[in-house]
């Protein structure tokens, strides 16, 4: 199979079924609660005609119910594999530029010594946590093939820049880690007692806006410099913060994958496919949880306090501030609402409802976080449309 002809064979032109308008509205009430509020999702995108009519929503969902496909596997089925493989090529994509620099084998001793400084380790971590989402990646689109589905190829849109720092290969990329907009939520929200399931919002303990979190180049960064803790010189601290940025957008990305994933599994009908969301989620869940805690030391001490000279961004002492909304090692999810208000608070991950952890809201969290800066409207439109295919599926019995 030529996977080069993906981009046309990746999103096939969806035919909506004909239905009269009072069966469209009332099917999206009932069953897409979060999905019937697609506008203000699709407009936080920033996506141009992204905006989708009921009616053709409607026609996505019909298309991805749980209804015979080929290879044995349903159109809802297809979807959800199709979105993961998708949301793991992207991933996939940003961790090959963190190991290209930071990783075991990377080629940038300053940045592999500042992220040191959060742990020992974390060259091992990076290249064991990119080497995972390349297994993942290629899985889910040799089971899509094995099935005869069409796999998901997304190298028509590596386009955007590689830094220019030792270490990083000058080849396309499929996502922006040179400015990046990380959101800190989730760090609130796992020592929290409530859950976004339930309308709770959540506010980061601090920001981080248009930070890096890969050298751009080897005059801003010079990648033979020491990496004392605390920084000495301005170029040492700002390696630092590019480091510590890395070390929570770490935690985000991963966090993300966490709640994806057991969101995609509930819709799944197919026992291996059911199998395949689950495994797979699980080694992400494992992943957030060795991020949180690498994260923590970024704003502990030695290292809090640490400035960016270039952005002015701080990083600052959140032990200091006493409250276990901020403490940095407590790592493991607090008991919160679950199901329902009326049940015992237990320790879960979330968001696990489809508007809040789902395929949708994975994208609208990477494109605020400006990991799609520069991408084209054509991928926008790929991802977003595998994204509203994957959270319009119904599981089938």
């Amino acid at each position: 199979m030529n996977e080069k002809k993906l981009l046309s064979a990746a999103v096939p032109e969806t035919k909506s079924p004909e239905v009269n308008s009072a069966s469209v509205e009332e099917g999206v009430q009932r069953h897409w609660q979060g999905v019937v509020k697609r506008r203000s999702f699709l407009k936080g995108l920033g996506i141009a005609g992204a905006t989708l009519s009921a009616s053709a929503l409607l026609g996505a969902k019909s298309s991805a119910e749980a209804t015979p496909g080929r290879g044995k596997l349903s159109k809802g089925d297809v979807a959800l594999l199709r979105f993961a493989a998708a949301a793991e090529l992207i991933e996939a994509d940003l961790w090959q530029q963190y190991n290209e620099i930071g990783g075991v084998q990377g080629g940038n001793p300053a940045y592999i010594a500042a992220l040191s400084n959060l742990d020992g380790d974390m060259a091992q971590y990076i290249s064991d946590n990119t080497d995972d989402e390349l297994s993942h990646a290629a899985f889910l689109n040799a089971y899509l093939i094995s099935k005869g589905e069409e796999p998901v190829d997304l190298d028509a849109f590596r386009t955007l820049p590689s830094s220019q720092a030792s270490g990083a290969k000058n080849i396309g990329r499929l996502t922006n880690l040179l400015k990046l907009n990380v959101d800190l939520s989730w760090y609130t929200r796992y020592r929290s007692s409530k859950n976004p399931d339930f309308g709770v919002k959540f506010k980061g303990p601090f920001t981080i806006e248009n930070q890096p979190a890969i050298p751009l180049n080897d005059n801003d960064t010079p990648p033979n410099q020491p990496q004392p803790v605390p920084p000495a010189t301005p170029q040492e601290s700002r390696m630092q913060a590019i480091a510590n940025t890395a070390g929570f957008h770490f935690a985000f990305i991963e966090q993300g994958g966490a709640s994806l994933y057991p969101t995609l599994a509930f819709k799944a009908t197919d026992a291996e496919v059911l199998r395949i969301l689950i495994s797979i989620g699980g080694v992400e869940i494992d992943h957030f949880g060795l991020w949180h805690d690498k994260a923590g030391n970024a704003v502990s001490q030695p290292l809090a306090g640490v400035t960016d000279p270039e952005t002015g961004l701080t990083f600052p002492n959140l032990n200091a501030r006493n409250s276990e909304l901020d403490q940095t090692n407590l790592i493991l999810p607090e008991p919160c609402g679950f199901i329902s208000k009326n049940l015992p608070q237990c320790s879960v991950i979330r968001p696990t409802l489809t508007q809040n952890g789902g395929a949708v809201a994975t994208i609208k969290a990477f494109t605020d976080d400006l990991l799609f800066l520069g991408q084209s409207p054509a991928f926008l439109n790929l991802v977003t449309r595998l994204a509203v295919e994957a959270d319009s599926v119904q599981r089938g019995f």
